[in-house]
């Protein structure tokens, strides 16, 4: 056995990652031929490409977030898992997480570098029965169809039905506690209805079931007549009171089973919250998440040719009366604008000024991106490329709101 293949297969163990899987991670397809490829590798009797080495050098050989031995007060599953986001706290008060499932590979691929566990694939292929026993839910479940920046569609749009996969999950397991995620237009959405049919569904209160032309799975629609039986109630939360430097507004939906709490009501939930946002608000400004200017690669420095139209599109914008355009910030502003999926395409909501050195306006690096969301400095970020960073924090929670939620029903897990 070479150095090269004991590292591959010390590598893939890490990531709990079988040979199909760990051909991604090489960026090879998941094939079963990739995957004898693998083994080859192990074994010596191939090597892999330069370009595959240097991906296979990116990969950690012990991912920073592995649950310790100890972990296991509680039982949780992490749908729509992300990079982890919301894994992570509830893993540090103790949880065990016993099933994860994300389906876009590249974050699949973040996710295992940092918990040496790849996530299952599409929820929708998945039965529920085939989900352990747990005691927590936990799904940030797409926002899309609900998003400011989207159409939204909501329940008639495909990712908008995510939500009854969910529900199929809770009406197989009926697990104690429900956490779920989403963004802040949720609440409004068709007037409120989309949220009153959420939280119906849960309560076991919705006379109506959604109408036919939605599309969910079959097992999602027959598990609608299961009539669950919890205590609900949802809170707009903003991560900036939690520490992180950036507004980032998010409804949370927090749901308790009366079968095993009693007499809990929706009251109750709206206490928990009230608590929750009681806590003292942590002050971090945002030049204490930023690099110095001077210290920053060039490369993230923004073209003259993009910096002349941001200005000029900025200038057209104000001249029909709107208040589109770029947003620049220093290490002076208490805060920047919530950071999205898009941020990768030229920045816009973020550009950090760099008139000190002299120089244009940059773009936030990976790492400053990871920092304004409360990710831990050890959080492995170099398994993807800088785009998929940028659409992955994007995408992703502020960290410290989670924890935040997580310590609040510590009492109900324990």
């Amino acid at each position: 056995m070479t150095k090269v293949s004991e590292e591959i297969k010390v590598k893939r163990e890490a990531l709990g990652a079988t040979p199909k899987q760990f051909a991604a991670f090489l960026g090879l397809k998941p094939t079963e031929a990739n995957a004898e490829k693998i083994l080859a590798y192990e074994r010596g009797d191939a090597s892999p490409t330069a370009a595959q080495c240097k991906k296979l050098t990116a990969l950690p050989s012990e991912p920073p977030f592995r649950p310790r031995a100890s972990d296991g007060a509680f039982k949780f599953i992490d749908l729509f898992a992300g990079i982890g986001g919301i894994r992570l706290p509830f893993q540090e008060i103790g949880g065990k997480c016993v099933f994860t499932s994300e389906w876009d590979k590249d974050c699949q691929k973040t996710y295992a570098a940092n918990f040496g566990d790849v996530p299952n694939g599409d929820i929708t292929q998945i039965s529920a029965k085939d989900i352990p026993p747990h005691d927590l839910l936990l799904a940030g479940f797409p926002c899309q169809a609900f998003s400011q920046a989207g159409r939204k569609q909501g329940f008639l749009d495909t990712r908008g039905t995510m939500f009854f996969e969910v529900q199929r999950i809770i009406a197989e397991h009926r697990p104690p506690v429900v956490l779920l995620e989403n963004v802040k237009q949720l609440v409004g959405h068709d007037k409120g209805n989309t949220l009153k049919t959420i939280l119906g569904i849960l309560k076991g209160t919705l006379d109506q079931h959604p109408r036919e032309d939605i599309p969910m799975s079959d097992e999602a629609r027959q598990s609608l007549s299961a009539k669950l039986n919890y205590a609900v109630s949802h809170r707009v939360l903003v991560s900036n009171k939690f520490g992180v430097p950036q507004k980032r507004e998010r409804v949370f939906v927090i749901a308790l089973n009366k079968d095993v709490f009693g007499p809990i009501s929706d009251s109750d939930i709206q206490t928990i919250f009230d608590q929750i946002e009681d806590i003292p608000e942590s002050k971090t400004m945002l030049g204490d998440v930023l690099e110095k200017n001077s210290s920053v690669d060039p490369s993230f420095t923004i073209s003259d040719k993009l910096w002349n139209g941001h200005q000029r599109r900025r200038k057209e914008h104000r001249e029909k009366g709107n208040g589109f355009g770029f947003s620049l910030f220093n290490r002076d502003s208490p805060t920047c604008n919530t950071i999205s999926q898009r941020y990768y395409k030229d920045g816009s909501e973020v550009l950090i000024d760099q008139s000190d050195i002299g120089k244009n306006p940059r773009l936030l690096m990976p790492r400053e991106c990871a920092r304004i969301q409360g990710f831990p400095e050890t959080f492995i970020i170099n398994s993807v490329s800088k785009m998929q960073n940028y659409r992955q924090f994007g995408n992703s929670v502020s960290v410290p709101v989670i924890r935040a939620i997580a310590k609040k029903l510590r009492e109900y897990l324990e």
